[in-house]
This record gives structure tokens, C-alpha cells and sequence, in this order.
């Protein structure tokens, strides 16, 4: 059963070698302008035998940045610097897309450009707090809600990052749909006050994503676009108070667009079913993910339950986990202390398995 990990798929446009995806992860290592950096493309190069890698969220614009040290897909450097990624990734066979994130209202002015604002569907802070290299722990931003014409002008920042995303070389693109960030925040009763067309009814709620998504698919190609979403998660103090229904809603209406794939978490609540929701209502192209054990995966795959599993942390101390997962190989630990710190030390540093020896 093992075996379906390393068989070929093809997901929309995307012909994967492989079913063992690199989920996307942030890891702060651009530089103060989000500009991807030479140690990234060694980062995501050691990985290229990854049937898919999906690389970090990336801000579509100054407004949508979250994180210190988080690439953007905004400028030409931006486009420059991920070129060298997508470079390194391709000479070893690999296939690449760039995950799309606007941040919303999760952020602070201690980390954004100047003359950045925080956008948000509604004026609602996010409960919490958000290291700043500036100024240490902050509170998020009381965000400044979106006018109907705003939303629209967003929607169009998303089909620009698509259309650079492919300059940079990538060979797609995903929506970032979880985690708390703006398409969620749209989606979800919670953070979603608004009384015009993006709010109100699910159909409502749902419709940033999907004018995004289609947006995207519209410029590149919608084999060339896929959506990652994680219905029920409560990250960055996200609340829906039927997550199950705005997710359907969401899935149902996505399925419509023939994207190339949607990349599905498991549930944080056993009320919800991620997996038998996504299948539902959107289809065969699913990738799924969170904490998923090779075995658990490859039997997936092998049920028909999905096409591909996607892996984070095991690609951390793991470059070659295509590798060690096909050969039965112990899988190296990584340093929590070097996540999200700058530099090459838990980043670039992880060695691959010995080779077996000689006979």
C-alpha cells in the first residue's frame, strides 16, 4: 500500500511525480523587504524531489503582509528573488507553487512598510499578540474595514500575485483559505459584520474567496490554481458558529471553478470531518493534510479517499523525505528554537540520510 505515495498523479494542470507534497510553512527567512533570499532557494532546492512543493504564504501586497521576514509576491524584486527558487527546484525536477496570503487583520505597523494599512471585512481586532522585530510582542492592529470597492480592488492584488507568481517561474499558484486570514475572515460569521454583498449569508461570506480564486484562474489557467482550507480551525481568534455549512458553501461553489486541487486540513473538532466535507462537495483533487503518518496517507491514497498527502514538519529536518519515506529510513527531529529565526541554522543545515552502504 505503501507504494501509492510514490506513484504519479496529476492534479489539474500539475503532473506530480509523486504524491508526497511539501506543505507550505513559514519560516521568516526574506529579508526586511520580503524579498526571497539565496538561503531560501537552497532551502526549497534540497526538497525538489517533493512531488509538489507549496511554498510559504506570500503577501499579494503591503497591506496583506503578517509576518517580519515574510516574502511577498508584490514587486519585481519580489519576482526576482523567488525566480532563484523556482530556478533551483526545476533543475532538479521539481514542481513549485506559491501559496497567495493576505494577512487581513492579523499584523502590526511595527512590521509593515510604511503607509501600509490593515484591512479587515470588518473593524474588528484580532485577539492576541504578534512578535515584531521592532518592538517585541504587540498587539494585532485594530484593522480598517474594507468598503465594497476596496474588496474588489483586493481581489485584483490576488490576480496581479497570480500573474507574478507565474514571471517568478512558479507552476501555480494557492489561495491561502485558513489559519485566520482574510479570505477566512470573510468566510466566517465571526469576523464577518458586514451588510453588503460579502456578507451576510454563506453565499455571501464565501464570495472574496471565490472572486479571488476565480480572479487567479482567470489569469494563469484554473488547473494552475488550487485552495487550501481547514474548516472548524479557531487560529488568530477566527469563529464561525457553523464552520461546517460556510465550508460546503464555499467547497461547492469552488468545485465549479475545475481548479487544480483543493488541499484540505483535518478538522481540529471531531464534529467535523474535513476529509469525507472536502470529497463531498468538492471532488477527487483533494491533498490532504495535518499530521498524517506515511501509512495513514498512502492508505488514503490507495482507498481513493485522496490524491496526494501533504507533510510539514517531517520536511523540516527532513530534505530528503521522499527519500527516507520510499527506503523505510528513520526521519531526523527539527529544532523548534530555529522556526522562524533568521539565518541558515535550522534552515539549511538539516543533512540528508546517509546512502546505504556498498555490498
Amino acid at each position: 500500500m505503501r507504494e501509492s505515495l510514490f506513484e504519479p498523479v496529476q492534479l489539474g494542470e500539475l503532473r506530480l511525480r509523486n504524491r508526497v507534497v511539501m506543505a507550505p510553512m513559514t519560516r521568516n527567512r526574506a529579508d526586511a523587504n520580503g524579498v526571497p533570499t539565496a538561503l531560501m532557494a537552497q532551502h526549497y532546492g534540497a526538497r525538489a524531489e517533493a512531488g509538489l512543493i507549496v511554498a510559504e504564504g506570500a503577501w499579494p501586497s503591503a497591506d496583506g503582509q503578517a509576518y517580519c521576514r515574510q516574502p511577498g509576491i508584490a514587486t519585481e524584486a519580489h519576482v526576482a528573488g523567488w525566480r532563484a527558487v523556482t530556478d533551483a527546484v526545476h533543475a532538479r525536477g521539481g514542481l513549485i507553487v506559491l501559496q497567495i496570503m493576505h494577512a487581513g487583520r492579523i499584523g502590526s505597523h511595527h512590521i509593515k512598510a510604511p503607509g501600509a494599512q490593515t484591512v479587515a471585512p470588518s473593524a474588528l481586532a484580532a485577539r492576541g499578540e504578534i512578535f515584531t522585530d521592532a518592538a517585541g510582542m504587540q498587539p494585532f492592529d485594530m484593522p480598517r474595514a474594507l468598503t465594497t470597492e476596496e474588496v474588489r480592488l483586493v481581489v485584483e492584488e490576488h490576480r496581479q500575485a497570480a500573474l507574478r507568481a507565474r514571471e517568478a517561474g512558479f507552476d501555480g499558484v494557492e489561495l491561502h483559505g485558513t489559519s485566520g486570514y482574510l479570505p477566512m475572515q470573510f468566510l466566517c460569521a465571526g469576523t464577518n459584520l458586514r451588510d453588503d454583498i460579502y456578507g451576510g449569508s454563506a453565499g455571501n461570506r464565501a464570495r472574496f474567496a471565490l472572486e479571488c480564486l476565480a480572479a487567479m484562474a482567470g489569469a494563469i489557467g484554473p488547473g494552475r490554481v488550487g485552495l487550501r482550507v481547514n474548516p472548524g480551525n479557531t487560529f488568530n481568534d477566527t469563529s464561525d458558529d457553523d464552520a461546517q455549512a460556510s465550508h460546503a458553501c464555499l467547497l461547492e461553489h469552488a468545485a465549479r471553478l475545475d481548479l487544480a486541487y483543493l488541499h484540505v486540513m483535518r478538522a481540529p473538532t471531531p464534529a467535523i470531518d474535513a476529509f469525507a466535507l472536502a470529497r463531498d462537495c468538492f471532488g477527487e483533487r483533494l491533498i490532504v493534510n495535518d499530521s498524517l503518518e506515511a501509512a495513514d496517507a498512502a492508505q488514503m491514497i490507495g482507498r481513493g479517499a485522496a490524491a496526494a498527502a501533504s507533510f510539514a514538519r517531517a520536511f523540516i529536518g527532513n530534505p530528503d523525505l521522499v527519500r527516507r519515506l520510499r527506503e523505510g529510513l528513520p526521519l531526523a527531529k527539527f529544532d523548534r528554537r530555529t522556526l522562524y529565526t533568521p539565518g541558515a541554522a535550522g534552515y539549511t543545515d538539516y543533512p540528508c540520510a546517509e546512502p546505504a552502504p556498498e555490498r
